[in-house]
């Protein structure tokens, strides 16, 4: 199977790479069908071949994904972008894992704190508390008076 992919160039620090049109199996930095463009990542200068990498891609040549979302981001193709993955070590595995628990864990918390908001919500419709309330306050101005009441036969 073909694949237009990138094949580094340039100098020690400071890379540079073709775009190249190889067998998947191939090794990229060998020799290669065709070397459609370049690219320059310190620049974000991309110099491609449009027609031959339409051409390529009508044949049934597949695109890795770094070259599929860099063709993407500069309108040479249309499509969706893919997920350029990065090569499973132990430490990535252990990032990745420690990521999903701690999205999982906020996904939780927002929905405690969504569950608390609507109780919240459903509480101001409990009104007959605040009537005892009321009640209370008429209890209190009446004790009031009859304590007036008690006071001025006293001075008397």
């Amino acid at each position: 199977m073909l694949t237009i992919r990138l094949s580094r160039v340039g100098k020690k620090n400071r890379p540079t790479y073709r775009i190249v049109i190889s067998e998947k199996a191939k090794d990229p930095y060998g020799r290669a069908l065709e070397i459609l463009g370049s690219y320059d990542p310190h620049s974000k200068n991309l110099k491609v071949d449009a027609d031959r990498v339409k051409h390529w891609i009508e044949k049934g040549s597949q695109m890795s994904a770094t070259i599929n979302n860099l063709f993407i981001e500069n309108k040479i193709i249309e499509g969706d972008k893919k997920k350029a993955t990065k090569t499973a070590t132990k430490k990535n595995v252990a990032k990745q894992k420690e990521a999903d628990k701690d999205k999982k864990a906020k996904e939780a918390e927002a929905k405690e704190a969504e569950a608390k908001e609507a109780e919240a919500k459903e509480e101001p419709k409990e009104e007959p508390k605040e009537e005892p309330k009321e009640e209370a306050k008429e209890e209190n101005n009446s004790e009031a008076e009859e304590k007036k009441e008690e006071e001025k036969p006293a001075e008397k």
